[in-house]
């Protein structure tokens, strides 16, 4: 669970940074974006069971 926060601390950081400085943020937008990514860690997850 402390993993969690601090990568949700780390994120709302990095976040504010780039929206500080007017810059996008480097990550996916919208829903498809976000799906991608949980697709990617379910992937990376079953490669790990599997092996």
């Amino acid at each position: 669970m402390i993993e969690l926060l601090i990568c949700l601390v780390v994120g709302l950081v990095i976040g504010a940074v780039f929206g500080l400085f007017k810059l996008p943020l480097p990550v996916p937008h919208g829903l498809g974006g976000v799906i991608g990514l949980i697709g990617m860690f379910i992937g990376g997850q079953i490669v790990k069971i599997l092996m």
